[in-house]
């Protein structure tokens, strides 16, 4: 079992680093750096063995187009370095993992548009690469998106995670992903010789366990599956780009949060973690799993 963080972006809030609409977390990496490197630091306290560059928001959705033009290559990088600092700094054998955000936009998969995706894509592989020991596309929204990443990353010598968002709203037992497309079909599309893994990640962690179990199915033995949830309310489809904060559970605690990583570890899922509103105590929850 294989322990990721949770979500830098509230823990940056919480911290009371610089953060806001419509940067996010990428305001943290423009104006007070430190504060990322606290927040890894947090989450390899509370037990992750591999870190995610905070890079998830270095996109034109929330920077700016212009601004992305003139920095978004200088603020990658400097995710990739602040997290690798913290890996060479710790005791333990951390990895690093770089964070590939859906380019065109989060739950936006009809906003998705291939020139552009992967002229952004290969932006994040020249910059991330040099600092990085997985590459983890996250909270991709449909077989698009999952197609770009497999092209621009399926031959960069490092493995290659590919995580999917799944619809939460209006769920039903077969898992779909955030576009309406069927998880099986986003399954068929899945190079099993390039992708060492598929995930799943902010959505309710209700909606996990039949995406995990069904995964173990499909795929070969060889691909690990993993989960990390989100701690929000349902997030629908038709959210507008930066229109405010996600509301967080009251109920999701924790120990609640251990009950659903026991469940999605006993379908087959062998790399657990946390997504939006999944803090450093809920990984720390986790600890048991390695047991």
């Amino acid at each position: 079992m294989h322990i990721l963080d949770g979500g830098i972006g509230r823990l940056l809030k919480q911290m009371g680093a610089p953060f806001q609409q419509p940067e996010w977390s990428a305001l943290a990496l423009m104006e007070d750096p430190a504060s990322v490197t606290l927040a890894h630091q947090a989450f390899i306290d509370a037990g992750s063995e591999i870190i995610t560059t905070n890079s998830y928001a270095v996109v034109p959705f929330h920077i700016g187009h212009e601004r992305f033009l003139d920095r978004g290559e200088e603020l990658l990088r400097l995710s990739g370095r602040l997290a690798q600092e913290c890996v060479s700094a710790s005791s333990r054998d951390i990895k690093v993992a770089a964070g590939i955000p859906p380019v065109c936009g989060s739950y936006k998969p009809d906003a998705f548009v291939e020139e552009d995706a992967l002229t952004m894509l290969h932006i994040f592989k020249r910059a991330l690469l040099p600092y990085v020991d997985i590459i983890l596309a996250e909270t991709q929204s449909s077989i698009a998106e999952m197609r770009a990443i497999l092209q621009v990353f399926s031959r960069c010598s490092k493995p290659l995670w590919i995580s999917l968002t799944l619809e939460d709203e209006n769920f039903t037992e077969e898992p779909r992903l955030r576009s309406g497309e069927k998880l099986v079909d986003a399954l068929s599309h899945v190079d099993r010789n390039a992708v060492q893994a598929i995930l799943f990640n902010c959505s309710q962690p209700e909606v996990m366990g039949a995406a995990v179990e069904l995964s173990r199915k499909e795929l070969t033995s060889k691909i690990d599956i993993g989960v990390y949830a989100n701690g929000f309310e349902p997030i629908t489809n038709t959210i507008e780009a930066n229109d405010g904060y996600s509301s967080i559970r009251q109920d999701m605690s924790p120990e609640r949060y251990l009950e659903f990583a026991q469940q999605w570890k006993s379908l087959g899922a062998n790399i657990v973690g946390g997504c939006c509103g999944i803090g450093t105590e809920h990984i720390a929850a986790l600890a048991v799993l390695k047991d």
